[in-house]
């Protein structure tokens, strides 16, 4: 069938278009504003895009449009859609329809790290011979893709919480049929489609409420909303945490645990109690400039050391994830230790640019004030010693929230030095709703953070390039292109001595 996908660039819709054409479907998109490395992406597939849209795209008229989340009304080509009476769908329906019905799947979920997790589980599920399809939202460096389809009866997909489309407004995670799903973390985000936390901790609970009994739920145990998931799953739970994390075995109640199993599984049931400590655990945790080491331990019994590249706790926490959803569907350890040690990166995930002259860019999509602070965390473990220039747009609608400005605050105040960049779409809020950079910038200040506001990206390059000095890393977060600034710092670094 001829598929035509309007709003092809996003991270998901390029990647269902890729499989789509690997299934043996006529592919064709459109979308604004399309940057590496998906359009790089879709010129390696040879998929034909429109750049902008335009009804002319939709001739001749294609067997379905898929409306990607991105997608309102008021689109030419949507408008087009409605009125011819055309065949429309969301990404979301089509993945679970085309690829996820009949598999096994492994949902990866979480307010933060399930592009990072469900990478790493896709590589340790190849490493152990199983050779997965996967699905996830940004480019794997082992594969050099971000999706693939095989024979395999495993599918690995990242769960986004995100909304599925204009006239679906439940998150795309409720359609795709998990039988072992992992949620790494829950934290309130998105607040342009949830109104609340309530309402957020509620689109998780449906998700952790269509894993079956007969499946495996892997959720992190650092927090009193992840444990409350636990309790509601009617799957056995594998939990996992970091030494350090809240609650340790010490500290909780024993009581109330149900001794009943069926067949052998744990008894499952709404509000039921589970294990009080985590069956996965990350202990005597060492960082270094080459990677990360651990000893890993499960049920209370030392497994072994592993290592990862990754830096970071909160990578450990999602080298957890990934090991315990491969155990429950077999992985054997040997492929497990190899994969970890051999797994390279997620594109834009504390993504090196370039070194040029002693001072390195790293390109990061955080967008949330927690996923700031551990980048910056990681980022010194990384590069210990050197001093960390954080260069931030505020472009996510989480990002440019008045409510999340003190946190985007204390977030920042842990790099060195600070230059904040203009909000993405400040003509979307007013002075209650939309973040404030002059005021954040000034709290920076207030405590003795070196920072500065400045909207424009070529300024923001001459300043960070005028101030930078031999060790330096500028590490650039941001969810979106960024007018092209990693390019543009990498060459004006050239033509600058360093001191």
């Amino acid at each position: 069938m001829h598929f035509h996908l309007i709003g092809i660039a996003g991270t998901a819709m390029g990647s269902l278009a890729g499989l789509l054409r690997e299934k043996g479907h006529t592919v064709t998109g459109s979308d604004e504003g399309v940057y590496p490395p998906m359009s790089t992406l879709l010129d390696e597939l040879g998929i034909r895009y429109a750049h902008g849209f335009a009804v002319e795209n939709l001739h001749p008229a294609p067997d379905i449009v898929v409306v990607g989340n991105a997608i309102s009304r008021g689109n030419p080509e949507l408008e087009a859609v409605l009125d011819r009476g055309l065949r429309y769908t969301s990404a979301a329906a089509v993945l679970k329809e085309e690829f996820l019905q009949g598999k096994h799947v492994l949902a990866v979920a979480g307010t933060h790290g399930k592009t990072t997790t469900s990478s790493i589980l896709a590589h340790l599920l190849e490493s152990a011979g199983l050779a997965p399809s996967f699905l996830v939202g940004g480019v794997v460096e082992n594969f050099g893709t971000s999706f693939r389809l095989t024979d395999s009866d495993l599918f690995v997909v990242e769960a986004d919480e995100y909304d599925t489309a204009y006239f679906d407004k439940g998150p795309k995670m409720w359609h795709y049929l998990p039988r072992t799903a992992v949620v790494t973390n829950v934290e309130f985000d998105h607040a342009d489609i949830y109104r609340d936390e309530t309402a957020y901790r509620f689109a998780f609970e449906r998700f952790v409420n269509l894993v079956p009994s007969s499946g495996t739920l892997v959720v992190g145990w650092a927090g009193d909303t992840e444990r409350e998931l636990a309790r509601r799953s009617w799957a056995p739970v594998e939990s996992f945490a970091i030494d350090g994390d809240g609650g340790a075995p010490e500290e909780e109640d024993l009581s109330g645990r149900l001794p009943d199993s069926v067949g052998g599984r744990p008894a499952a049931g709404a509000d039921r109690p589970v294990e009080t400590h985590p069956r996965w655990r990350a202990g005597e945790i060492v960082y270094g400039p080459e990677g990360t080491s651990f000893t890993l331990i499960h049920d209370g019994s030392e497994v072994g050391r592993f290592r990862t590249p990754l830096a970071g706790a909160f990578n450990v926490r999602n080298c957890l994830a990934a090991i315990a959803a491969a155990r429950a569907v077999g992985a054997s350890w040997e492929g497990i230790r190899d994969g970890l040690g051999t797994f390279l990166s997620v594109r834009r995930r504390m993504e090196v640019r370039g070194t040029v002259g002693g001072v390195t860019v790293v390109d990061d999509f955080a967008h949330h004030p927690t996923a700031v602070r551990e980048t910056i965390a990681a980022t010194r473990q990384r590069f210990s010693g050197s001093r960390v220039v954080a260069i931030f747009e505020p472009r996510s609608y989480t990002a440019q929230r008045r409510e999340f400005q003190d946190a985007f605050r204390a977030a920042l105040a842990t790099a060195d030095r600070v230059i904040l960049a203009g909000l993405y779409r400040p003509d979307r809020y007013d002075t209650e709703t939309g973040m404030d950079p002059r005021e954040l910038v000034a709290g920076l200040r207030a405590g003795g953070i070196r920072a500065d506001h400045v909207p424009d990206v070529d300024e923001i390059v001459d300043q960070a390039v005028a101030e930078a000095r031999t060790g330096d890393v500028l590490l650039v977060m941001s969810n979106g292109a960024f007018g092209g600034i990693h390019g543009k710092l990498l060459d004006a670094l050239e033509g600058v001595g360093r001191p």
